[in-house]
């Protein structure tokens, strides 16, 4: 790839308090969720990311390297040289002496520096193959003064992409639930809660005494779709992230469930009981017309689309037990996707279409496990306890699922291959429900 400079505009969600619920103000301390890796790969990546030079007349709020490094290092494929090994500290690339590297063992080294400029920071940064000696990607960046992170994020997916060829995905953000339980009913606090995929700059969406499950992204990242019991039961809510604007889409009586937008963002896939009976329905977002989608005494429920938007993938046991199945939508024919075990449930479909993740119970254990569409091969990626609610990123490398660790609900992730696994512990309240986002591009 040739050497340019381009300007990035990243996009910044602003988040305004709700008039009709508690909302913490911007002093309110939020939990943030914290990174621990429990597994890598066996022979990472070595990689060097120097301290970034600053110019400009005064320190900036955020360490550009340390985040690059963090980045990497969460990826499980990537082993940064410590800042304490380095031999030396280039902030160009007529100060680089790439024996120097060599010595350390990195294979690559990435320099650069952020400049404060009137309204905004630019970062520059370059990545070197060190065994080459030649420069493989430098760029500059700018964004607001509030953004120096993202930029620092930005940086990282860049890095990895041009060594790993796989697209990156630190700049993404995830929404999950908090929940605030202690036995007493009356004290129980829920809050939706939007932040970076390494848990950093928590900001809250909305608090409620009453359940919120089941968050979904919308596909160009400025929508989330919800299941909240403020109503006083069930009811599907959709909210503009920009704005705080919220729109109530169902109040049927029974459950109204499982939202989970189709892939151009027209339609949403759900689960009503409305005619006595869990079934998948599909509501048009402009028009809010329904379509009923499954018809039989059992119970349907869970949809998600396939990656073409022509057909819903669902949890249902008339089979006996919980099973995942297929209905093509032009056609309504149905066929069942899953044999192995006798519980499978939550289906998410990979961005190629290719693999299809799963809880899957093994034992009396309930793990996460993908499968390969084509094939029907089952493999199991986790080995904690009560995994749930898994959530596919972006670049379908990875995947986040909620479960328990020490007593507490957690987040953690694991690479589809099982290869990289970490933790996200919070150090309040339960989190459940993750749902990793689009690519904001």
């Amino acid at each position: 790839m040739k050497n340019s400079a381009k300007l990035l505009v990243i996009r910044y969600v602003s988040i305004a308090a709700l008039s009709f619920f508690s909302v913490f103000s911007a002093n309110s301390a939020l939990a943030q969720l914290t990174i621990e890796i429990t597994q890598g790969v066996d022979s990472p990546v070595p990689i060097a990311v120097v301290p970034f030079s600053v110019t400009g007349g005064e320190a900036v709020p955020e360490d550009v390297a340390a985040i690059i490094n963090a980045d990497l290092r969460r990826s499980g494929l990537f082993r940064p040289i410590p800042q304490g090994d380095m031999l030396s500290f280039p902030r160009n690339q007529y100060e680089i002496s790439f024996r120097d590297w060599r010595i350390l063992g990195s294979e690559y080294l990435v320099i650069g520096g952020v400049t404060r400029k009137a309204d905004k920071y630019s970062v520059r940064f370059e990545l070197f193959n060190v065994l080459s000696q030649r420069s493989v990607h430098v760029q500059t960046v700018e964004a607001g003064l509030e953004q120096l992170r993202d930029l620092a994020h930005y940086a990282s997916d860049q890095v990895f992409e041009k060594i790993t060829g796989i697209r990156g995905i630190f700049s993404t953000q995830m929404i999950y639930i908090e929940a605030f339980q202690n036995g007493n009913v009356e004290q129980d606090k829920f809050r939706l809660m939007l932040a970076d995929v390494d848990g950093a700059r928590p900001r809250l969406l909305l608090e409620s005494r009453q359940p919120i499950l089941s968050p979904s992204w919308s596909p160009n990242g400025q929508e989330v779709v919800y299941v909240s019991y403020e109503t006083g039961r069930p009811a599907i809510f959709r909210q503009e992230l920009a704005t705080q604007k919220r729109e109530q889409l169902t109040n049927f009586k029974g459950l109204n469930g499982a939202p989970v937008w189709s892939p151009d963002g027209k339609r949403i896939a759900l689960t009503l009981s409305k005619d006595g009976n869990p079934e998948i329905y599909t509501l048009d977002i402009a028009s809010k017309q329904l379509a009923r989608i499954t018809r039989h005494f059992a119970i349907d429920t869970e949809p998600n689309w396939t990656t073409d938007g022509k057909g819903v993938i669902f949890t249902s046991n008339r089979g006996g037990k919980p099973q995942i199945y297929q209905v093509t939508l032009a056609s309504g024919r149905i066929e069942r996707l899953t044999f192995e075990g006798d519980y499978n449930a939550r289906p998410r479909v990979s961005p190629d279409g290719k693999s299809l993740v799963m809880v899957h119970r093994e034992n009396g254990v309930f793990h996460i496990a993908a499968q390969d569409i084509a094939s029907g091969d089952m493999r199991i990626l986790t080995e904690t306890y009560l995994d749930e609610s898994p959530t596919i990123a972006p670049n379908g490398a990875m995947l986040m699922y909620a479960t328990r660790y020490r007593g507490k609900g957690i987040l953690a992730a694991v690479s589809l291959d099982a290869g990289v696994k970490f933790r996200l512990p919070s150090k309040q309240g339960d989190v459940r429900e993750p749902a990793w986002s689009p690519f904001f591009d």
